[in-house]
């Protein structure tokens, strides 16, 4: 396997290691060893930095505000910012950038892409996630929230749940019903709601770490323009796993960047408790390193596929599966090595990441802890392990559809 990069790409990683070098405070331990007001300020200027010289969103056309660089650039930027421990971005960019932008330039119209993607990019527009529901998560075919056309607006009712980044949203994509009497993928379109308006309601949710990274949001007669619609009316299932490709092939390379960084940092911890020459520990963190390589090659694997010009598609499945069911395990593994220290954490927490923790988070007894309470979600999230085993065997390798519970003695058919 030839994993070389090619010379204007390594010519390009030189180019930014120095912008690197040149803005990041000196001796930069990392976000995570600031405090959370701090940390977010600091990510706040960051990414003006970042936006005054061109550095976000790099691979959409200049016209668009983008750089103009290719997927591989864009890539060869993540990875520097990765292994720097660069701040992270607020995370609606994320949603804004990743998501719904790279969407739009797939499947949106010109109109929508002229009006959205600058806004986007300059944080005008902050995004959120409106898929899962109460009654439908994984299986987002079953959503109920309906959407009904009055003269030019759409009038949207229904709940959405475990939105994340929520709080601080100002824009929401929301798969909803729009036609209640067509097949239940058939029946589906993806609109863009604005959340400053008396219809939509947002509630935190704390989560066991005692966070509350993410909401309940209600739309109650919520209005949007009839123009608001991505992938066309009924055209919301395959919009909606357009965009899940991009969710989960976002990271490419960069998550076994993080993850090995994150290894680092629990083979320390094993160090300072005396563990790392424990047979039962050492074997867990083999297992781990093995896991951070694997991530790596099927980064390399989805870069390919995206210099190729595909995608994500079904595959994304695979890497989302591995990491994961990695973030829950290493996570576990932590706790295994502080003992009973793990019973009363001490120390600072880290704000229970949705990912791995960022560069210089303390090695203390509580970071890990919020990290092992979040890792449980990262099985659940962006589509449970369950849900991505089935479309990796379904769609992947062509086996038979997983039979679903029998609801009764009638014989109906259970949710999955």
């Amino acid at each position: 396997m030839d994993i070389d990069y090619p010379q204007q790409a390594e010519d390009f990683r030189i180019q930014i290691r120095a912008f690197l070098a040149e803005h990041l405070p000196p001796s930069w331990p990392g976000g995570g060893a600031l405090a959370p007001d701090e940390r977010e300020a600091f990510a706040h200027r960051w990414r003006q930095i970042l936006a005054d010289r061109g550095l976000i969103a790099v691979s959409w056309e200049k016209q668009y505000g983008g750089a103009g660089l290719s997927v591989v650039e864009q890539v060869v930027l993540a990875e520097e910012l990765a292994r720097a421990g660069a701040p992270e971005p607020p995370e609606n960019d994320r949603f804004g950038i990743e998501l719904i932008g790279n969407t739009l330039i797939a499947l949106g119209t010109e109109e929508q892409k002229r009006h959205f993607l600058p806004r986007i990019l300059s944080g005008e527009d902050r995004w959120c996630q409106g898929f899962s529901e109460p009654e439908a998560g994984s299986d987002l075919a079953s959503v109920r929230t309906r959407a009904v056309l009055d003269g030019d607006e759409w009038v949207v009712n229904g709940q959405k749940i475990w939105t994340s980044a929520g709080a601080s949203a100002n824009w929401i994509f929301v798969l909803t019903r729009t036609d209640p009497d067509a097949a239940k993928h058939k029946g589906l379109s993806l609109l863009l709601v604005p959340m400053d308006q008396s219809g939509v309601e947002v509630r935190p949710i704390v989560n066991a770490a005692g966070h509350a990274s993410f909401s309940e949001v209600f739309l109650t007669d919520a209005r949007t323009p009839a123009v608001h619609v991505v992938g066309g009316v009924g055209g919301g299932w395959p919009t909606a796993m357009t965009l899940l490709g991009f969710e989960r092939g976002a990271q490419v390379t960069t998550a076994a960047i993080d993850f090995g960084r994150d290894l680092n940092r629990l083979i320390e911890l094993a160090r300072q408790r005396g563990r790392h020459e424990d047979p039962h520990i050492r074997d867990g963190l083999a297992w781990c390193y093995s896991r951070v390589q694997i991530m790596r090659y099927q980064g390399y694997r989805g870069l390919t596929q995206l210099l190729e010009g595909r995608r994500p598609g079904p595959d994304a499945a695979i890497s989302k599966v591995i990491w994961s069911e990695y973030f829950r395990r290493h996570t576990e593994l932590a706790v295994e090595i502080l003992g009973l220290d793990a019973l009363g954490p001490e120390g600072p927490g880290n704000g229970a990441a949705l990912m791995v923790p960022e560069a210089g988070t303390p090695n203390t007894a509580a970071c890990w802890m919020d990290e092992l309470l979040y890792a449980r979600a990262a099985t659940i999230y962006a589509g449970s392990s369950q849900i991505q085993r089935n479309v990796i065997g379904e769609q992947l390798l062509g086996l038979p559809k997983e039979p679903r519970a029998l609801a009764g003695i009638g014989g109906g058919h259970g949710g999955c």
